[in-house]
């Protein structure tokens, strides 16, 4: 995939996923911006992805939104892809989470995701000829996750922002998608399940087992890239308002909210009425939890 002449903001590109977007575009020839709030995580990230600049700064306010844009623009004259990675975690469950918990992981990843947006739709609409814009979402957005309200909250908005902003920029030619990544992170080594394997190949330089990249669709954070590298492209042009999984040897198209079972009764629905004749199937909800072979 060629990606030359192309110049593209990478949002929490410091570390992990992040940097792995960063390098995958500029491997394919892009120009990038890399982001990250600790300043030498921004100089190291620099230092792996050619032809890179660097900025420090926490994304959420539109002043660091606005700062991006323009350091691309400085940098190479304009912006044709923004990806919105950047993210923190604050977990605790509902009644031990505190308002400066859901409110620091709202900002970073909803307000962010946001603000980085706006300002790219803004540059991209200015000077023409359409654009990308990949937001980062999560399985936990789609399906909710035991101590994770903000996290979860944030992510389900981000796949919602996707589906709005796809119709509002349609006629700008410019695409907006949600990737729903699943890799092996500082977060999803914590999981007991995949914890100890992934520490194995870490240490031995094997793969991940068969079960754990496909039954659990979760593999290395290289094992991303290429989708993000197809979505910045003119190949992707067709592609606009999805949310589309991609981990270990997993692609899937997310299907959206719809209506899955609908009942009728002229004059309305009393709650007796609802009692008496509730026969829907309840949707499942939450990550299933993961399973090595023989547990």
């Amino acid at each position: 995939m060629d990606l030359s002449g192309k110049v593209a903001v990478v949002t929490g590109s410091g570390r992990g996923l992040g940097l792995a977007y960063a390098r995958a575009l500029a491997a394919a020839g892009a120009s990038v911006v890399v982001n990250d709030v600790d300043r030498a995580a921004v100089d190291a990230a620099v230092a792996q992805v050619p032809g890179s600049v660097g900025v420090a700064a926490a994304v959420g306010d539109t002043a660091s939104a606005e700062q991006l844009v323009a350091a691309a623009v400085e940098a190479f004259g304009r912006l044709d892809v923004l990806i919105t990675n950047a993210g923190i975690l604050r977990d605790r469950v509902l009644w031990k989470m505190t308002d400066d918990d859901f409110d620091a992981v709202i900002r970073t990843h909803l307000r962010g995701t946001f603000t980085c947006a706006r300002a790219a739709a803004i540059r991209m609409r200015e000077q023409g000829g359409g654009g990308r814009i990949i937001l980062i979402a999560s399985p936990a957005g789609q399906r909710g996750n035991f101590g994770q309200t903000n996290y979860a909250a944030a992510k389900a908005g981000i796949a919602a922002m996707a589906r709005t902003w796809a119709l509002e920029l349609a006629r700008s030619e410019i695409t907006v998608n949600a990737v729903v990544p699943i890799a092996a992170t500082e977060m999803t080594k914590t999981i007991p399940a995949f914890a100890p394997v992934i520490e194995e190949a870490e240490r031995t330089g094997q793969p991940y087992p068969a079960w754990l990249r496909h039954d659990e669709g979760l593999g290395t954070v290289d094992d991303v890239t290429g989708l993000i590298t197809f979505l910045a492209s003119d190949a992707s042009k067709a592609i606009t308002g999805q949310a589309i999984g991609i981990g270990g040897d997993k692609l899937a198209l997310w299907s959206h909210p719809a209506e899955k079972e609908i009942a009728y009764r002229e004059g309305g629905w009393p709650a007796d009425d609802i009692a008496g004749s509730w026969n829907f199937r309840a949707e499942t909800y939450g990550i299933p939890a993961p399973a090595a072979p023989g547990n």
